[in-house]
Parts: C-alpha cells; sequence; structure tokens
C-alpha cells in the first residue's frame, strides 16, 4: 500500500486557506478603495485562518505526541498492556507500528525475564545450600541483603534476615562460623553441638564455607556459600574404609605370600640337608616382616593414639625447637605465652603441617622462608597458621583433605592430615584449611587458651 506523505497531507490542509488568500484582497478591493486598509484586513484574516487551519491539521498529531509520551512512561515503570491507534497512512502510521512491535518484544522479555527468575528463585530457595548476599548499607555497617530459606533456618530460626547487620547476626553463631566468616577465603570446618561428649563425632557437623565478592547495580557485594557436608563425608568415609581395607589386605598379601612361599623354600632346602641359601631366605622373611611391621604400626597410632598428657610448654621456646628440626620463619610469641599440651604429640602434629608446607613448593622443596608459622591470641583460644606459597588445594582436595587415608601424593598413606587432626582435637581444639587470597594454603589451629 503507497504510503502518503504528512508534508502532503499537511499541505492539502493548507491549500484552501492559501486560495482564500490569494482571491481575498480582490474580493475585498470590490468592496472598499482604501488599499492599506485592504491590505492589514488581508493579513489579519489569513493568519487567523492560517492558525486555524494549521491547529486543526495538527491536533491528531499531538494527541499522538501524548500517546507515545504515555506508552513510554508506562513502559518506563514495567507496563505494556497499552496500545496507540493512527488512521491514516502515513510517516507517523509507521512510527505507531514500529513502537506497537517495540511494546510486543519488551513484553514478551519482561515475561521470560519474570518466568526466569521465578525458576531462579525457586531453585534458590530449594537448595540445601546456605546463601547469604552481604553489602555494605552506606553506614560503613555489612548487612545481609538477600538469605535464602537454607541460610535463614540455619542462621536465624527460619526469621528473615534481610537488613540484619552480620557482626549481631554472628554475635550467636558457633565460633568456628565466625572465625571462618572472619578469615576470608574459601575453607573448611567443624561444628561440635554443645552438648556432644567429647570424642563424639557423631554430633559433628562439617561445613564448607565459599565467599566471592562481585559489584551489584555499581556497589560491592559478597555473596557467602554454606555446605553441610557431614552426610555426604560420611559416605565418603564408609568408602574410605572400604578402601583402606583393600589397601591393607593387598599390604598383608603382597607380604605373607612372599614369606609363606620362602619358608616351603626353606623347608625344602633343610629336609635335602642344603643349608647354604638359608641365610639369604631367613633374610628376606626377616625384611618382610619387618616391612609388614612398620606398616601396621603406623596404622595402628593412628588407630591407637593416646591420651595426651598435658604439661605446661612455653610456646616461644618450643617453636624455637621446632625450628631446629624444620625451618621456616616466625615472629616470636611473647615470653610468657603457654599452653597445656602433649608435647610429643603436638611437635608430632606441627611437624606433619610444615612438613606438607614445604612440600607444596614442588619437588624441590620451598625455600626456607616461604613457610610461615603464625601465633596470636584470641579471647579464649590461642590461633596457630601454618601458611605456604605453593598452588593451594582445589576444592575436592580442600574437602576431602582431613580424611582417613585420603592423599593427593603418589606414595602418601593419607594418615599425616588425619593424624594431625585426631591429635589437635584430643587437645579440644579445632584444625580448618583454607586458601590465601594471595596464593598458597593456610592450615589453622584453633586451641582452647584461658
Amino acid at each position: 500500500m503507497k504510503i502518503r506523505s504528512f508534508t502532503f497531507s499537511l499541505f492539502l490542509r493548507l491549500l484552501p486557506v492559501l486560495a482564500l488568500a490569494a482571491a481575498l484582497p480582490w474580493m475585498l478591493a470590490y468592496w472598499m478603495d482604501h488599499g492599506w486598509t485592504v491590505v492589514a484586513a488581508s493579513a489579519v484574516i489569513l493568519l487567523a485562518l492560517m492558525w486555524y487551519a494549521l491547529h486543526r491539521a495538527t491536533s491528531p498529531i499531538r494527541s499522538l505526541l501524548r500517546a507515545l509520551s504515555g506508552t513510554t512512561s508506562s513502559y518506563r515503570d514495567g507496563e505494556y498492556n497499552f496500545g496507540v491507534h493512527w488512521s491514516s497512512n502515513d510517516e507517523f502510521a509507521q512510527l505507531v507500528k514500529a513502537h506497537a512491535e517495540l511494546g510486543e518484544v519488551l513484553r514478551e522479555q519482561r515475561q521470560s525475564l519474570v518466568q526466569r527468575e521465578l525458576l531462579l528463585d525457586t531453585m534458590v530457595q530449594n537448595t540445601p545450600v546456605a546463601m547469604l548476599l552481604l553489602t555494605d548499607g552506606g553506614d560503613g555497617i555489612q548487612r545481609v541483603a538477600f538469605s535464602n530459606t537454607a541460610a535463614r533456618k540455619l542462621l536465624h530460626g527460619g526469621w528473615k534476615l534481610e537488613g540484619k547487620r552480620v557482626q549481631e547476626l554472628l554475635e550467636n553463631m558457633p565460633i568456628e562460623l565466625r572465625n571462618a566468616i572472619a578469615r576470608g577465603g574459601d575453607s573448611l570446618f567443624a561444628v561440635r553441638e554443645p552438648d556432644a561428649e567429647e570424642g563424639d563425632d557423631e554430633d559433628e557437623q562439617i561445613y564448607h564455607l565459599s565467599r566471592r565478592n562481585f559489584h551489584l547495580n555499581g556497589r560491592p557485594h559478597e555473596l557467602l556459600l554454606l555446605r553441610l557436608l557431614t552426610a555426604e563425608l560420611r559416605r565418603q568415609e564408609v568408602q574410605t574404609w572400604k578402601k583402606v581395607i583393600r589397601v591393607i589386605s593387598h599390604e598383608l598379601n603382597n607380604s605373607l605370600a612372599p614369606i609363606a612361599s620362602l619358608a616351603h623354600s626353606g623347608a625344602e632346602l633343610v629336609r635335602r640337608n642344603r643349608f647354604d641359601r638359608l641365610e639369604d631366605i631367613f633374610a628376606t622373611v626377616e625384611e618382610r616382616a619387618r616391612h609388614l611391621e612398620g606398616f601396621i604400626r603406623g596404622y595402628a597410632r593412628f588407630a591407637k593414639l593416646p591420651q595426651p598428657q598435658l604439661q605446661t610448654v612455653v610456646w616461644r621456646n618450643f617453636l624455637h625447637g621446632l625450628q631446629q628440626q624444620i625451618p621456616f620463619r616466625m615472629e616470636p610469641p611473647p615470653e610468657e605465652l603457654s599452653s597445656r599440651i602433649d608435647q610429643a604429640q603436638f611437635s608430632q602434629a606441627l611437624l606433619n603441617l610444615l612438613k606438607n608446607a614445604h612440600e607444596a613448593g614442588g619437588d624441590n622443596g620451598a625455600p626456607d622462608d616461604a613457610v610461615e608459622l603464625r601465633v596470636a591470641r584470641l579471647p579464649h583460644w590461642l590461633r596457630i597458621e601454618v601458611l605456604d606459597r605453593g598452588s593451594g588445594m582445589n576444592e575436592a582436595v580442600l574437602q576431602n583433605a582431613l580424611m582417613p587415608f585420603y592423599s593427593t601424593k603418589r606414595n602418601g598413606t593419607g594418615l599425616g592430615l588425619a593424624l594431625t587432626r585426631e591429635i589437635i582435637e584430643a587437645h579440644g581444639g579445632r584444625i580448618s584449611l583454607q586458601n590465601r587470597n594471595e596464593g598458597g594454603l593456610c592450615v589453622a589451629i584453633l586451641l582452647p587458651h584461658d
């Protein structure tokens, strides 16, 4: 269909006025003999008629512009159920059509966005991972901007968290959770029920905390994800014990089968009165037996860790003694700082951590100054950190590192960190692992301290 120009339409509307303007002076001259009077009267009448014609001609356009302005305001407010009608087939008809198409596109996008938001909100609210979105409220105090159902149940008895001050919210939380959030970065920590008996792991809940920082609407936000890993780790523990049984069976078979074979060979040699090879046979039997003895002793040390024999230990002297066995750098703690610990067991625990920190530096080990040990006094707690400059741990290793017999080393037994954890928990303490923001791993120990 051919589109008629709006300019042409306006010209047609003004054409009668122009024709009248051309004829009016002759008409007035017929009645009047005064030239200036004719000119003035003609101008007034002509301007009035032109104004009236223009007003009538542009009235639909003004109505259209007001309608378009109203629908644009409606789009800004999120309302898309409005339309504009234009009966003429000109440029404004194209504008109205384009405007209608824009409204349809915005309406479809809004519906799609609402559906996606509904789906996302359903997923977020039903996930077992506790989610907290934190932001600065403008007064320098961090507040909760968003929380899902799991976070409300875990941290506030199911009540609303939005707008709560983070510091006030954490005051009634377990100290392990407060320390994990205060440290920054991802971490793994355990929380024991207040009425749980000492050594009862069934009442211990293990959590993994991850956090990310980003900007939303030009403001910095921090997202905390807190996941309960107890059930998952229990399942992994069963699988680990199955692996232990296979490892022990394999090691026993590797030692007992050669011993049985050598014993049979020795008996045959004795029966034949050939004693020249008996010394070699007995030496091999002894070597295999001692290897098996060492293997079993290592597992027994983990399974039958004795109760710690507590004695007062001055930390400065104790750590200086450790530096004679393995190098690390530290800021010497105050001379009066002391704790009641089992010196032998705690030496073994810290040596395991320091050895791992050196090995994190690669095949050639880390430089002596790349491993650091820090001691800090907290209210009712003593915090000990072992820090390295390695590559850290990925999430899977971080979640399983404290599990018995879990190892990423080719010839590792997976007992080092597990034994360290047993020693620390036997002292009433806690151990946690988290990657450092500047690279490397931080192993943190919390010990009760008066």
